[in-house]
């Protein structure tokens, strides 16, 4: 993806800042557990590229001592109304306004594929302690249930994209680790893991979640209103969707590097 491209879908998401703050999954503890690799309890952890809070309300529930950083206000604006208590700070993964070696661990939900690791490698690398922890996470849909693949497949990548799946997935983010020059050099090799999750879903709020999808805020709104309808009509013929609320199956996927302890000498 190109930088524009980049830029361009990363953006979208403010203007559904409060669609996107009721309709999109947290994140399974489990699968936090994991990517912080030790108990969560007064951790210092940077939420990085935050949204709305839904990472950064599953590690206040673990007991991790937060810091929120999100670059769009008005994401920002709905994780400091659902989280009064969160520091949540302006910036990005490219210029993290904290001090040097500030944070246990570094954590991004559904947020590491739009950073510019060249540029936020370092400064993820600069405010974390020695022996930390930098971790993406990704809810994604489990295809392996026929009704789910059948949605990915009529949605189309707009809505279900190529990290949508834990098969792709995992192909995605496999090289989705901080460059190995400089002082992001000082990071171990990447580790991936899925975590069963669940999100409790109509056919109504389905589609007004995969509605806040990137690739569906940015697409013409004739395109979009046709993409959504397909979709409606899928889940309205399936006998899974079709009538009342239902579980639509997902995977928490994380994508765990620990940064290397500092020679002394």
């Amino acid at each position: 993806m190109g930088q524009d491209d980049r830029l361009r879908l990363s953006s979208s998401f403010g203007a559904a800042a409060a669609a996107y703050a009721e309709h999109r999954p947290d994140y399974a503890q489990t699968a936090v557990r994991w990517a912080l690799e030790q108990p969560a309890p007064g951790l210092r952890v940077l939420d990085l590229g935050a949204g709305t809070g839904k990472l950064t309300a599953t590690l206040v529930a673990l007991g991790a001592d937060v810091i929120a950083v999100e670059p769009d206000p008005a994401m920002l604006s709905e994780l400091r109304r659902s989280l009064p208590a969160v520091r949540a700070l302006p910036g990005s993964a490219e210029e993290i306004p904290l001090p040097d070696t500030s944070v246990d661990a570094v954590l991004a939900g559904n947020a590491m594929h739009w950073f510019d690791m060249a540029v936020a490698g370092p400064e993820i690398a600069r405010v974390l302690a020695p022996g930390g922890i930098l971790a993406g996470l990704w809810n994604v849909m489990d295809d392996q249930d026929d009704w789910v693949a059948g949605l990915a497949r009529v949605s189309g990548s707009a809505a279900v994209g190529p990290r949508d799946t834990p098969a792709s997935w995992r192909t995605e983010t496999a090289g989705m680790h901080l460059p190995r020059t400089g002082v992001a050099a000082r990071f171990g090799s990447p580790e991936q893991a899925g975590f069963p999750h669940e999100q409790r879903r109509t056919a109504d709020s389905l589609v007004a979640t995969l509605a806040t999808r990137a690739g569906m805020l940015v697409m013409p709104e004739q395109e979009r209103e046709a993409t959504l309808g397909r979709i409606r009509a899928y889940l309205a013929g399936r006998p899974e969707t079709a009538d009342g609320e239902f579980a639509l199956p997902m995977l928490t996927c994380v994508l765990r590097v620990r940064a290397l302890q500092q020679d002394v000498g």
